[in-house]
């Protein structure tokens, strides 16, 4: 698990999540700690610990939105825990404690809910699709989706039950090509880690997170993608220690300010 800390305060979230991110297996799951302020008000303050888990795809905007948030909120501190939104959902409902879910796929923050541990509706906040990330320079000369079924390439993509892998079973779908991967992972983080790496050829990950990261990967668009147009929700918990706390960062990021940075990552308006 990788862990990066900014701000006042660093450290994990806790017993409960160490030992279901152990069951769930998310060899790139992390922690970010940074101090947060409030949401989209500017004249509002909010203080205390924060906790959000969010989907490993929101690593970055996300460490932005805290660093934002704190800007306005120097009293309290957010802590992210990133990981694949499935294994996120099951850390929920086994108890670990935080304050706000942030989903890459409706599907898992609905099994949050149906086990009754949000509160209040889950908003939608912005959509996202795949791209096929090659290392830069793109070696193989991939164009589309048929490239990946072409003999010696090496593919990555996520499993099934992440919403980056369910995306991807669903473009795969619309084509007649058969991609048979090398390695399924636990989320999107860990796919593109594989490019990274040079131990595949390409992987299907979010745009976003190809964009992320220019100096090493590129990332390829296919029409197929349009197939499945991930929905990004997000909710307070029911257990929330910090009610407060957990409205105020989700106003943070439906405001003018908060949209701007995820447009500005590559994210769609929801």
């Amino acid at each position: 698990m990788s862990v990066r800390a900014v701000g006042v305060r660093t450290g994990l979230v806790g017993f409960a999540v160490m030992a279901a991110l152990a069951l769930s297996a998310c060899g790139s799951s992390g922690t970010t700690t940074t101090p947060a302020p409030t949401g989209g008000s500017p004249t509002a303050t909010v203080t205390g610990d924060i906790t959000v888990f969010a989907a490993s795809s929101l690593t970055e905007t996300f460490t932005q939105l805290g660093k934002d948030f704190h800007a306005a909120n120097p009293g309290a501190t957010v802590t992210f825990n990133f990981a694949g939104s499935s294994a996120l959902a099951t850390q929920i409902n086994q108890g670990a404690p935080a304050d706000v879910f942030a989903s890459a796929a409706p599907a898992n923050l609905k099994t949050v809910t149906d086990a009754g541990n949000t509160a209040g509706t889950p908003v939608n906040f912005a959509k996202n699709q795949l791209v096929i990330a090659v290392p830069k320079g793109n070696p193989k000369q991939i164009t589309g989706l048929a490239d990946l079924a072409k003999p010696g390439i090496k593919v990555a993509l996520c499993a099934e039950q992440v919403p980056c892998g369910a995306a991807a079973k669903a473009d795969i779908a619309a084509t007649t090509v058969k991609i048979t991967p090398v390695t399924l992972e636990q989320d999107v983080k860990a796919a593109l880690s594989k490019v990274k790496l040079g131990e595949v050829d390409a992987a299907l990950v979010y745009r976003t997170d190809a964009k992320a990261d220019p100096a090493d990967v590129d990332g390829i668009e296919f029409p197929e993608s349009s197939t499945a147009i991930n929905v990004y929700p997000i909710a307070a918990l029911k257990g929330a220690a910090n009610k407060t706390g957990a409205e105020a960062f989700i106003a943070w990021v439906l405001s003018a300010k908060g949209q701007a940075v995820l447009a500005a990552a590559g994210f769609q308006p929801a």
